[in-house]
């Protein structure tokens, strides 16, 4: 097992991280929910997005929590029984996720916002080739 973490090491890293980064956004949303809905409804009031921005919003966390569930199952099953499946699919929805997160980002014209976000797109990318070609 020692052997096989070792070999698996830079996917298993890569869906850590992706892992802790969903966790932390979904943990910040609901610790100040009302917060959330304030800033991206304040965003999203100039945009075709704002008759719609807290059904959005609930869309998001949605999303999140569904990719956070498939890390979470693919990370064990990664470390423990040596499966890749529900990593790669965690993965592929991570960056969805992020794209979702992009065309907001572009529709609010937060331009700087939407180019932070390509450090976490590269990481899903990265970590669906590690999957698939490791």
């Amino acid at each position: 097992m020692i052997q096989h973490i070792i070999d698996q090491s830079t996917s298993i890293l890569a869906v850590l991280f992706l892992f802790i980064t969903f966790f932390i956004s979904v943990i910040e949303k609901f610790a100040d929910l009302k917060g959330t809905f304030t800033y991206m409804t304040a965003i999203f009031e100039k945009t075709l997005f704002a008759s719609v921005t807290k059904i959005l919003i609930w869309v998001l966390i949605c999303l999140e929590i569904v990719t956070l569930f498939f890390l979470s199952i693919g990370l064990f099953e990664l470390i423990f029984e040596q499966t890749k499946e529900n990593a790669i699919f965690g993965s592929i929805l991570s960056t969805l996720t992020i794209l979702s997160m992009l065309l907001g980002q572009r529709v609010a014209k937060d331009y700087v916002g939407a180019t932070s976000l390509t450090v976490y797109f590269l990481a899903s990318i990265t970590a669906i080739f590690l999957l698939q070609y490791k």
